[in-house]
Formats: C-alpha cells, structure tokens, sequence
C-alpha cells in the first residue's frame, strides 16, 4: 500500500511563532488533516517538525507490524529539506541536525519513503492548516 503525505511548516518571523499543517492520503479516498502550532522555532524546523509529526502518526494510524509493508511518498514545498533528506545538501545548521536524525531513524520502519519537492502552489492544503494554526493564536 502506498500513502501520500503532503506536509508543511511555516514561522512567522525567522524565527517566531510556527505551526505544521499535514494531509495524509490513504487509498482509495480515505483523506486526514492535521495542524498544530509548536512553538517558536525557525521555518526550516517547522518543515521538519511536521514531518516527524506525519511519520510518527502514520505508525499511529497503521501500527507497527502494517508499517514495514507501507510506502511512504513525502511531498514539501522546502527545497532545502527534500535535498537534505535526499542527500544532496549537508545539514549546516545545528538546530536541524537532530531533526533530520529523527526523520532518517523513523522511515527505517517503513517499507519505503520517499521525499519530494513540490512548488508552494501544489501544497495549499498544508499551507492553509499551517495557517489556520497561526491565525488561531
């Protein structure tokens, strides 16, 4: 089985108050939304916060033996994230080394994961829950 996440993170201020905004697509049209306000914190740990939160809810919502067969493909619209993750950048920023350590040991779980750069205008359903999140405080 394959799931379709697409998440995003985003601060006011850089940093300042942030929130994550996560749609999970389960096949054939079973679709689920969360967002949460984190904190302060800079827009590149926010990208990261919401797809940890994703990952960890997955195991949630499948539990721990349906994971190893579940496939994960991750859509962000942080460039700088996906090439992290992918392996293309190093992380030169201290406070996202342990985040990128907590995505790395949570897709070990799953069968595969995936991870994606989408433009900011294919990511309005995260974008607006990360916003409906800031708006509320």
């Amino acid at each position: 089985m394959k799931v379709i996440l697409h998440t995003d993170g985003g601060a006011r201020g850089n940093p300042g108050p942030a929130a994550i905004g996560i749609v999970i697509t389960i096949p054939p049209n079973d679709k689920k939304q969360y967002s949460q306000y984190i904190g302060k914190t800079t827009n590149n740990q926010a990208e990261y916060s919401a797809l940890i939160f994703a990952l960890k809810k997955l195991k949630q919502i499948f539990g721990k033996n349906k994971i190893k067969d579940l496939e994960v493909e991750c859509y962000l619209d942080s460039e700088l994230v996906v090439r992290q993750l992918n392996g293309k950048y190093k992380i030169l920023e201290k406070g996202l080394q342990p985040l990128f350590l907590e995505v790395w040991n949570l897709k070990i779980d799953f069968k595969n994961v995936n991870f994606n750069y989408i433009p900011r205008e294919e990511n309005k359903e995260a974008d607006k829950l990360v916003n409906q999140a800031l708006n509320a405080l």
